[in-house]
């Protein structure tokens, strides 16, 4: 029997829609593709009566149920894979081109993890910031006017989702560590990386970025993050002990002496 997305794994998230009848329409595409789980960050002018009128009685249970955010990183903390949709291209921009795709690449993910899909504002789509929470960005191709409709583009994506199924032999994704776990281990990382001056504190998430691409082409479990940021504090320590040794001119023992790229003028991430 083929394998198919678990549809209880899976969250859309409506980051700052600007139209409540987009939320009931875009219920309503959900319903429609068999997904229930609804959250909604932030939304401009939300009046339920507006937005169950466009949902429609047969998706009023996902608009009922739908979890209301201040803000998209509280909203996107507890799932384990994030997807981001986004109408730009670009190399600094790793996008799958066609939601079939992802939804293929989805199946193994949503047995054991919790999956959120998000969708931006109806005017700007989603910010650079915005995509810092996400593991992969999906795209929807279109013809020379890109500008698709909210609920639309839940609909082909969720579509997709519906549609999607691998034979049964496909690999197994172990539970991932959820985007709270992440970006506290990309938090202690920047700050760290500041403290022994490899990056600079004037723009840091320009480099952290960076390292935000690459370890989310890494799946890694809760436990692997423990263990990173474990070195992290280890690091830590270490580069205090040094300071504070060379402080109190107490010698630092030769064969723990580290090395710093920035002797040489450029850093590691450096072109």
């Amino acid at each position: 029997m083929p394998a198919t997305i678990n549809p209880d794994r899976i969250t859309i998230v409506l980051n700052q829609p600007r139209y409540p009848e987009n939320i009931g329409s875009a219920a309503r595409a959900m319903r429609n593709m068999g997904f229930k789980r609804l959250a909604v960050v932030n939304p401009e002018n939300y009046d339920l009566r507006r937005v169950l009128t466009l949902a429609t009685h047969a998706a009023s249970d996902v608009v009922v149920h739908a979890v209301l955010y201040s803000d998209l990183a509280r909203a996107v903390s507890e799932f384990n894979y994030v997807v981001g949709t986004t109408a730009r291209l670009g190399n600094q921009r790793p996008v799958i081109r066609r939601p079939e795709e992802l939804a293929e690449t989805l199946i193994p993910v949503s047995a054991e993890n919790r999956i959120a899909i998000v969708f931006g504002p109806e005017d700007r789509g989603l910010t650079n910031e915005d995509l810092r929470h996400c593991h992969k960005l999906v795209n929807i191709p279109t013809a020379d006017f890109s500008s698709i409709n909210l609920a639309q583009s839940v609909m082909l994506v969720c579509y997709e989702l519906f549609c999607a199924s691998l034979p049964e032999s496909h690999g197994f994704v172990p539970r991932l560590a959820t985007r709270h776990e992440l970006d506290g281990m990309y938090a202690q990382l920047k700050d760290l990386l500041v403290r022994i001056d490899y990056i600079k504190p004037d723009n840091p998430d320009y480099w952290i970025n960076k390292i935000r691409q690459f370890f989310s082409r890494l799946p890694l479990r809760a436990k692997e993050v423990s263990i990173v940021r474990g070195v992290y504090r280890q690091m830590n320590w270490y580069a205090r002990k040094c300071y504070e040794d060379g402080k109190a001119g107490r010698p630092m023992d030769p064969g723990l002496q580290p090395q710093n790229s920035r002797e040489s003028g450029r850093s590691d991430f450096d072109p």
